[in-house]
């Protein structure tokens, strides 16, 4: 069983989903022949950064809300978080392009660490605080999972595999993508969202009876 995730690093509720479904999986009597591949999709691919602007003021200029929303917005996701085992550190958010994260990801894929390298970037964006435009910041995280440091710097610094994280996302939105996380088993069978255990557990049971 093939399960395709397009996800950005810098959403919240992808976090939370592939926690929510890493424990569906571990319920489900197949999960040895499940194979989970990550796909790039970029929430906000025009996204420039600026400077004194952190996560609270980005998400109400973009939704078009008040600062005080934002803080409340994040503040129910952190419970969200929290309930699925993650810690979210918003106040330590540093607003940043995925691109670059993306691009890591791809060439990690490269080498059978897409999934690890998918969750040291979630991890280092949410609770770390950490920069995931940062060159060298993505360097050690590939570093971390055995990727040659020197070998990411020269794709980071060339436009290589960007072509592929725009082939990703147009080919989950012909898919039917609409927002991220979305998780496409076999092709057959779509959620979107992060979705309960439960109910990945049942899509996850359905497709291993086709």
């Amino acid at each position: 069983m093939k399960v395709e995730i397009w996800s950005d690093i810098i959403c919240p509720f992808c976090y939370i989903g592939k926690r929510r479904f890493e424990a569906a999986l571990d319920s489900f009597s197949g999960k040895d022949s499940v194979e989970v591949i990550w796909k790039s999709y970029m929430l906000d691919p025009d996204l420039l950064p600026v400077q004194g602007t952190d996560i609270y003021d980005y998400l109400a200029k973009a939704k078009r809300q008040s600062r005080e929303w934002s803080i409340a917005m994040h503040r129910n996701v952190t419970e969200m978080a929290l309930d699925a085992g993650l810690k979210y550190d918003f106040d330590r958010t540093v607003v940043a392009n995925s691109r670059d994260a993306h691009r890591l990801i791809q060439l990690a894929k490269e080498e059978g660490k897409g999934s690890a390298v998918q969750e040291l970037l979630f991890s280092a964006y949410f609770t770390e605080g950490k920069d995931i435009s940062d060159f060298e910041t993505l360097a050690a995280i590939g570093n971390a999972e055995g990727m040659n440091p020197d070998d990411i710097r020269s794709m980071l610094m060339s436009y290589r595999l960007s072509g592929q994280v725009f082939a990703e996302a147009e080919e989950g939105v012909k898919l039917g993508l609409r927002g991220v996380p979305f998780f496409v088993i076999d092709r057959k069978y779509g959620a979107s969202g992060a979705q309960s255990p439960d109910t990945f557990l049942k899509i996850l049971n359905e497709a291993a009876e086709v």
